[in-house]
């Protein structure tokens, strides 16, 4: 009796899985009328193409010759909907984000990876994360961190100028950036110094696994959406057995990169809650002297409400998500606007000026708050940078229960009739198009595909105010919208603003004779060639020695 019940049981199993796997195939929905590029297998869809790290030229083509939402297809004929319908996004993102959550395997992924930090919590558990951590993001807190900004900026600025002194030489600016954004979000986010930014230091194992992180996650992409399958898998150290048994250099790498993040992070959090016990005297002698990030975030923790606080695995998480998305975006961000500029020496001596003036008229050394926000052109350039290069592209969601998606414009089915809605199933995923949104052409112009930093100098057309886009920052799709926005962005802008005043004003930047390509990842990254291992950026550099 028990082993027919068994069967019965393995019979219903694999019926099930059977199903889940091929009902793409057999059941059609409103979606297949989308039109859409043609996948190149069903094994994998369009996948290859939507993670090939030099996959500008299919994106360009969803946004150039399809309609605002397009088709694609996941693994095993899986239907996603690439869109950058504002309309559309809206919806997604802030009307009814609720019913487009994350999808499982990014969640499940991040939570492995992570830990339980805001991008691996979802529902009331992500909202409750979010209401203690957005007071710490305010424009207030960041006006006091302006010191510690500085503080690491002229340390950077130091250890450049040693190295170019007598003559130009040529710097991996993309190194020097990341260890820059690692030490501002280390003193000004954790209250932790990780790198005195001088050139013979040994790099913080913390910073080159954060640095690994993401090309370690991206070379596993494809097989990212079995984590929810392989996360229920026996217990976590049973899990962590296997993970050791199988023979995969690639899950080894990730593996142990991860492992290094949390007890690093585990480390300074322990550090700092010690100190934080002993009283508020202690912190004020530590790096960020009590008024860093996550100072702040512990005391408002140990003072919320009991059914508010969030756990130390929570802080624990929170530390590795917030050096992560600290880190790398802004170091790339960075980095791309320094090769854009050597790109353009005119628009690079256009912006020395403004700063050098800017300068020559204030009472201090550093530009204060209000004085840097104050520069037009720098604002142009870092708006530009982040509307034509966003860091982030790849931004998914999950419909949580049938619905119906709205469109700002019908779109033609492949049957010939006009669609002004589409029916999205439970289940679909969504590929909300950050750039498909930063690069449409009825909203930018004709011109969207440039890089014009004085396009922000003069009013934008009137197409991009009509649009309704539903980004947090500046018409943009880069920092997204809705209650899942980046909620660093402001800290991130003023972490660049702070950088670039103080290197263009010292250095000139000029390419190299090596070529340099920019490859779409988790975040984008740069490499000598297309065929580069090693995310790198090569820039020759030379004191300014001009004057106002």
């Amino acid at each position: 009796m028990s082993s027919m019940i068994l069967e019965s049981l393995a019979i219903c199993a694999v019926t099930w899985s059977l199903w889940r796997l091929f009902r793409n195939v057999v059941v059609t929905t409103h979606l297949d009328n989308i039109p859409g590029p043609p996948p190149s297998s069903w094994l994998r869809g369009n996948l290859p193409d939507m993670f090939d790290r030099q996959g500008e030229a299919f994106y360009r083509d969803l946004i150039e010759n399809y309609a605002p939402v397009v088709r694609l297809q996941g693994a095993f004929g899986r239907k996603i909907l690439y869109i950058h319908d504002p309309r559309a996004m809206h919806s997604v993102v802030v009307k009814d984000q609720y019913s487009y959550e994350q999808p499982d395997w990014f969640i499940k992924s991040n939570l492995l990876t992570l830990g339980p930090g805001l991008l691996s919590t979802l529902g009331d558990h992500h909202r409750k994360q979010r209401r203690m951590l957005n007071p710490i993001f305010s424009i207030n807190h960041m006006r006091h961190m302006m010191p510690m900004f500085y503080n690491v900026g002229h340390k950077l600025r130091l250890a450049i100028e040693h190295r170019v002194r007598s003559a130009p030489s040529e710097i991996d600016m993309l190194n020097w950036m990341g260890r820059t954004a690692l030490e501002l979000i280390g003193q000004a986010g954790l209250g932790h110094s990780f790198d005195p930014l001088q050139e013979d230091v040994t790099p913080d194992i913390y910073a080159e696994a954060i640095k690994a992180y993401v090309p370690a996650l991206y070379d596993l992409s494809v097989y990212r959406w079995t984590t929810p399958y392989l996360s229920v898998i026996g217990r976590p150290a049973f899990r962590r057995a296997l993970l050791e048994w199988v023979p995969w250099k690639r899950l080894h790498k990730l593996k142990g990169v991860v492992d290094i993040m949390h007890r690093r992070a585990t480390e300074i959090y322990r550090e700092k809650k010690a100190l934080l016990d002993t009283g508020d005297e202690a912190l004020t002698l530590q790096v960020g002297e009590g008024r860093d990030l996550m100072s702040i975030l512990l005391k408002a923790n140990t003072l919320a409400a009991v059914e508010d606080r969030l756990s130390e695995e929570e802080l624990i998480g929170q530390m590795v998500t917030m050096t992560f998305a600290a880190m790398d975006t802004t170091s790339n961000a960075l980095s791309q606007i320094l090769h854009l500029l050597a790109q353009h020496p005119d628009v690079q001596t256009r912006v020395r000026q403004e700063i050098l003036e800017a300068r020559h008229r204030s009472d201090t050394r550093d530009l204060s708050y209000d004085e840097l926000c104050a520069l037009p052109f720098l604002d142009a350039i870092c708006r530009e940078t982040l509307r034509v290069h966003p860091p982030a592209t790849f931004i998914f969601r999950e419909a949580q229960r049938d619905m119906i998606l709205p469109l700002s414009e019908p779109i033609r089915g492949l049957d010939g009739t006009l669609m002004t809605e589409i029916p999205v199933p439970k289940g679909t995923v969504v590929h909300v198009g950050v750039l498909g949104s930063n690069m449409n052409r009825r909203t930018w112009g004709e011109d969207a595909w440039e890089w014009k930093p004085e396009r922000w100098l003069a009013p934008l057309p009137e197409a991009v105010a009509e649009a309704h886009i539903p980004g947090v920052y500046s018409n943009l799709m880069t920092f997204i919208g809705g209650g899942r926005a980046c909620i660093g962005f402001k800290f991130s802008q003023l972490e660049m603003k702070v950088v670039l005043s103080l290197l263009v004003s010292t250095f000139v930047f000029e390419v190299s004779d090596k070529p340099i390509a920019w490859n779409i990842s988790g975040i984008r990254f740069p490499t000598v060639g297309v065929d580069g291992a090693k995310p790198e950026l090569p820039l020759k550099v030379s004191v300014y020695r001009g004057s106002v």
